[in-house]
């Protein structure tokens, strides 16, 4: 994992201006960003704009455009500072994806399955989604607060994904003991007992899938699960009429042994994708993020300066007032501080990161042209600096994976839809800044198409 950087402490007004380009990192990670015509042949199908030669561009247009989707920040450890080759995926290639799976009439439902029950003789693994290495300045205790429930997931599912069906899995989740065949004469062990290197996970009625287990390689849990495993489970689960299958754990996730720990995977082609909450949990907070600079302030100018090193000049940022970006900030810094609802703020963490897994269901590749839901992560402090929207080009996909479903809906159209439906999930979160942050960025996107010629 990427070392820990110190993250500013001072209390910021955000005044500054907006970073709205790479910051200067960038160019020592060795990142080039696509350039603005390139980002724009990115979400045309035919991945050319011949249609936009020779016509004039209004340049207060192009400064609110760079407002709304600005370009990835790229501070030091950042995932694409960490891989700055990683290429970007366009429309036309992700339209021409062999392993990409159509929607249909028939096949259409997103599934959330709940994090599964736990039995009495497996008491010890509810231990192992609380965290043991919490800072001692944590403001709760895990004990106290909640996990993010599947109702909240499910109701942001809807909105981000309008206006597809979005279901709670109707089958059995649960953990049970379990028993290889090599060991099943021996005595069981029990809940006191040293911790199961492997559990049993049904999903379904069908059968029962073996999870290993591992003990925590940074001591952050007591305990972690295996994701490829529980992947295994998921995907014999599917049912005829889902799209796709997320599975919500409280456990932390690991992939392979050379993994510290991992929030969330997918496999696209197969539909399957499982989201573990645990390191989001507000109390992991100290240290690792700055909760003054989570998006949308993360495009605080006076926060990548301090983050890229002092001495740093970072691109020049103008100071638009009337933006989506700027009316996102505002509005985040005047909702409560985030310790008045940490359930509220973990919840906005876990909701991200399933509609970013989910988007790997419907085939969209981590994206590079601007900030976007879509970005790779490689840490904690990075994945909360990221917005929660669709950037265009995979916004581009999205919209023409859906409108499938919609016969006779203008894309234009569609995409208001699903902003207004955002928007209303939204206004009952109000009190969460990055909520808060993404209904005001809405209401000006949604305003500022509604001005389009």
């Amino acid at each position: 994992m990427p070392t820990k950087r110190k993250t500013p402490c001072a209390a910021c007004a955000h005044t500054e201006g907006l970073q709205i380009d790479v910051s200067d990192h960038a160019a020592e990670a060795g990142f080039t960003r696509p350039n603005p015509t390139a980002r724009k042949a990115a979400a045309t199908p035919s991945g050319r704009i011949g249609q936009f030669r020779g016509t004039t561009v209004d340049a207060d247009q192009e400064a609110i455009f760079a407002h709304t989707f600005p370009g990835p920040l790229i501070l030091p450890d950042d995932a694409l500072f960490i891989d700055p080759k990683d290429p970007p995926q366009s429309l036309r290639s992700w339209t021409v994806e062999k392993m990409r799976n159509p929607f249909t009439e028939q096949r259409k439902t997103l599934y959330v399955a709940p994090v599964p029950t736990i039995p009495t003789n497996l008491s010890c693994m509810r231990s192992w989604a609380r965290p043991v290495q919490a800072s001692p300045k944590a403001l709760t205790t895990a004990q106290s607060l909640r996990p993010p429930q599947i109702e909240d997931v499910t109701s942001y599912l809807e909105a981000f994904y309008h206006p597809l069906p979005v279901k709670t899995y109707p089958g059995t989740v649960a953990f049970t003991e379990w028993e290889d065949e090599s060991k099943s004469s021996k005595k069981k062990k029990t809940a006191s007992s040293t911790p199961p290197d492997t559990v049993g996970l049904q999903v379904g009625e069908e059968g029962i899938t073996g999870i290993r287990t591992r003990y925590c390689p940074d001591g952050t849990f007591a305990r972690q699960l295996n994701l490829s495993d529980i992947l295994d489970a998921a995907l014999e689960a599917l049912l005829e009429d889902a799209y796709s299958l997320v599975m919500l754990i409280d456990q932390d996730l690991y992939e392979d042994e050379e993994d510290d720990f991992c929030c969330g995977r997918a496999f696209g082609s197969s539909r399957i994708a499982v989201v573990s909450s645990a390191r989001y949990h507000p109390d992991l907070d100290v240290g690792v993020v700055d909760r003054e600079h989570m998006w949308p302030a993360s495009h605080c100018v006076k926060y990548v300066r301090e983050m890229v090193g002092e001495g740093r000049v970072p691109k020049q940022a103008v100071k638009y007032g009337d933006t989506p970006l700027a009316a996102a900030v505002k509005a985040a810094v005047e909702a409560p501080a985030p310790e008045g609802d940490l359930y509220g703020l973990w919840f906005s963490r876990v909701a991200r990161t399933v509609a970013h897994e989910l988007g790997h269901c419907l085939c969209l590749g981590h994206c590079s042209y601007y900030a976007c839901v879509m970005q790779g992560t490689a840490g904690m402090g990075e994945d909360v600096r990221q917005p929660p929207y669709l950037c265009p080009v995979c916004l581009a996909k999205v919209t023409k994976g859906l409108t499938v479903l919609t016969p006779g809906l203008e894309e234009k159209e569609f995409q208001v839809q699903r902003y207004r439906a955002l928007q209303k999930f939204c206004e009952g979160w109000m009190g969460v800044g990055m909520f808060a942050g993404y209904h005001a960025w809405l209401e000006k996107r949604i305003q500022s198409m509604d001005n389009a010629t």
